[in-house]
């Protein structure tokens, strides 16, 4: 097995000229190309086709968190304006379900522009029927802590996101927001508030191709990872050893649980490195629970490294189970974690069975994920994609890659 510790990220590079990335969505969005891998073959379809091109008994499963409007354009008494951009909550709370319902005030971590030129004092955004003031508590590496608070005080911070902030668009498209983003920077099954950049892989999903995937008697199911901007971090390490994963919020449900408890030894495929991301680390909570079934809530958590330090891994089935028995224990029916998990070569899946992606950004983690799931397949992947005119990036064109 490859140690994931040992990869240089050099190794994950392929040339993306910036005409490749997609700056805009397409008109109709299953209308987007889909390349077809597998077991090493290569074909080019179109999005619409992905129901007759998925094993039988599949179950897709899709993360249905919703991006909110988490830049905010502030201004100073002086006049100047300083950008906010919220990457998570930190107090009441550190949920994001909860503290997207918190009322009158709140703290986040965030990342600011401008900083130099806030001197001191609150900052503010004046929206319609009402006020949002900020003031930095604390300066952390890399991001503040910055608390919020709002008139009038009984709305929740969702809406008040809703009234008054923007859509934050990746940056590599380097364009300003278009009304159009607002329905196309979301999947049609967005329900859960709380991302910063959108589960990209759902984006070529349309209400023909989802009742396509039921006539054929495809099963679906949802969880929800709240997708963060660490999602864009370059990896800065030479090697993956000293990069440290961003960690993300995960949202478990009972229900989810039966299901792919009922799906093992079927296919179960992600929409999107989050859901596969979710996926394992579902498989690695049960892992956790089993060994330790008196953990605290507190600890659900998968780090960067367990995957890959576990001795003895547990059966997938085992694994639901020990989670739905910890959901017992607690007399709950939903969890809330978080993971930090890396999906590099030398990973070995617990869950998945391929996947549905977009085209990912030269060296980023993301790449690592689909190298661990098709190995050095993903230049051949990658070069057919650039030699067939595939568009790259959040608004490109799609794979379904099945080792």
């Amino acid at each position: 097995m490859n140690d994931p510790k040992k990869l240089a990220i050099k190794d994950f590079v392929y040339e993306l000229p910036d005409e490749r990335i997609a700056k805009f969505p397409l008109p109709e969005r299953d209308q987007s190309k889909l390349l077809l891998y597998r077991q090493g073959n290569i074909a080019d379809h179109t999005f619409t086709e992905l129901t007759q091109l998925l094993p039988q008994d599949t179950l897709l499963v899709f993360n249905d968190t919703k991006v909110v409007q988490a830049r905010l354009l502030m201004q100073k008494e002086t006049g100047g304006l300083v950008e906010i951009f919220c990457l998570e909550p930190v107090a009441p709370h550190r949920e994001v379900q909860l503290a997207m319902q918190q009322t009158g005030g709140s703290t986040w971590k965030c990342l600011v522009g401008n900083n130099k030129r806030w001197k001191s004092g609150p900052v503010r955004l004046d929206f319609e029927g009402g006020v949002l003031k900020a003031e930095r508590e604390a300066q952390q590496e890399g991001h503040f802590l910055i608390r919020f608070t709002w008139e009038p005080a009984e709305l929740p911070f969702a809406e008040v996101l809703e009234r008054c902030g923007r859509l934050p668009l990746p940056p590599y498209l380097n364009r300003d927001l278009t009304p159009d983003d607002h329905t196309r920077y979301q999947t049609i099954y967005a329900n859960q508030k709380g991302a910063v950049a959108a589960p990209t892989a759902g984006l070529h999903f349309t209400d023909r191709v989802m009742a396509a995937l039921q006539a054929q008697g495809i099963g679906t199911a949802y969880l929800t990872l709240h997708v963060g901007a660490g999602t864009f971090k370059p990896v800065k390490a030479e090697t993956m050893e000293t990069h440290e994963m961003h960690a993300e919020q995960l949202y478990i449900t009972r229900s989810i649980l039966e299901r792919l408890l009922h799906q093992v030894g079927k296919p179960v495929i992600p929409v999107g490195t989050t859901s596969m991301r979710s996926l394992e680390s579902i498989y690695w909570l049960g892992a956790k629970v089993l060994e330790q079934p008196e953990l605290s809530v507190q600890e659900l958590h998968v780090s960067q490294w367990q995957a890959y330090e576990s001795i003895n891994p547990p059966s997938a089935e085992t694994a639901l189970q020990a989670l739905l028995r910890y959901l017992d224990h607690l007399g709950t029916d939903h969890l809330h974690a978080s993971t930090q998990i890396i999906i590099a070569p030398g990973y070995t899946f617990r869950m998945c069975h391929g996947l549905v992606t977009n085209f990912h950004q030269p060296e980023s983690t993301l790449l690592l994920l689909v190298s661990a799931l098709i190995g050095e397949n993903w230049r051949k992947v990658y070069q057919h994609a650039m030699e067939n005119d595939y568009r790259f990036l959040s608004y490109g064109d799609s794979s379904l890659l099945l080792p």
